[in-house]
């Protein structure tokens, strides 16, 4: 076995079919034992229950590989639990989660060759998924289901270094108060598609949802969780019942409280307190950049700067980029369970 014959520095964010994926089927009341497979295709009735109801919840996470020549996966545990408690609320069989962590690891080592080198910036993208596969024309749960990871390898999410982005305010909801903004679902993602798209076509990187209900705090963007700093260095976090439940977040707030000894606030966040200057720094965070700056805000052409500027990232966010991917990557010892070996 030997590594792919890839650029791997010049790596894009795109799909590319590896050698291997898992799979294992619901059927009559039980998963069975799941394999992997060579097939990446997949064949079901024009009537599965993904197709006409949206029954699919799904995960994302990476391999690396590490300083010293291991590959490893970070949290997988934290995946594990999420995606139970997303199919839960969509009344799908949940994958069972020492099982899950199981797949992770069968998964990255048929597919070791596929692992992006130490210092390439590029890493392993792991996405386990399950969907509802059995024909439903009445509006119901599925009665199969089918769950599967495949990887891909990927480039960094940011060529040529992490530089702030300018977002908007969107006139969008994201996810209704009692809805399920906060489980990983992909219909959670296809009502973002249109804002999205509409962001870029305004020149905005992405938008910054506010709550539904009385549209005066801040909760998340169409894919990452959202963080700031105020000024006297603290990390302030958004909080509220219908934001996803990052692990890249919370891994971050850990980090903040326990290598970086920072004051760490997870509250509700106004857009007045934003617009007033209370903080200095702000990022998106989430598994593919861990980090994004941003530098600017715009709500319906009012500007919010932060001091941080449009050039880097801020001091107190680099910090923590840069101590959160240190452990990921082997250079900062981790903390007890974080890392999960696979070679």
């Amino acid at each position: 076995m030997s590594k792919k014959e890839l650029d791997w520095g010049n790596l894009g964010f795109a799909y590319h079919v590896t050698d291997k994926r898992y799979v294992a089927n619901y059927k009559d009341g039980k998963w069975d034992e799941g394999a992997l497979t060579a097939d990446p295709m997949i064949t079901m009735s024009e009537d599965a229950g993904v197709l006409q109801y949206s029954q699919s919840v799904f995960e994302g996470l990476k391999a690396y590989t590490t300083a010293d020549g291991h590959v490893v996966t970070f949290r997988p545990d934290l995946n594990a639990a999420r995606m139970y408690d997303s199919a839960m609320y969509l009344e799908m069989p949940p994958f069972p989660q020492d099982r899950f962590i199981d797949a992770v690891v069968e998964t990255v080592r048929a597919n070791l060759d596929w692992v992006p080198p130490y210092g390439s910036g590029a890493t392993l993208y792991i996405r386990p998924y399950m969907f509802g596969i059995s024909p439903v024309i009445g509006v119901k749960p599925a009665d199969e289901y089918m769950f599967r990871i495949f990887c891909t390898p990927v480039g960094p999410y940011f060529k040529g270094g992490a530089k702030p982005i300018s977002v908007r305010i969107s006139d969008y909801d994201r996810a209704a108060p009692r809805g399920t903004g906060h489980i990983k679902a992909g219909l959670n993602y296809a009502m973002s598609l249109h804002a999205i798209v509409d962001a870029h076509n305004h020149g905005f990187a992405e938008n910054i949802y506010l709550d539904p209900a009385t549209r005066t705090k801040i909760e998340e963007t169409g894919g990452a969780n959202i963080l700031f700093v105020d000024h006297d260095g603290n990390l302030v976090v958004p909080k509220s019942a219908s934001i996803l439940p990052s692990i890249t977040r919370r891994s971050l707030v850990d980090v903040a409280r326990t290598y970086l000894g920072l004051k760490v606030e997870e509250r509700e966040v106004t857009l007045k307190e934003v617009k007033e200057g209370a903080f200095i720094e702000c990022g998106l965070c989430g598994t593919a950049a861990v980090i994004s700056p941003v530098g600017k805000i715009d709500d319906h052409g009012e500007v919010i700067a932060f001091p941080s500027g449009m050039e880097e990232m801020g001091p107190v966010l680099k910090k923590l980029y840069e101590t959160l991917t240190g452990i990921q990557m082997g250079r900062i010892e981790a903390p007890k369970g974080w890392i999960q070996v696979i070679a």
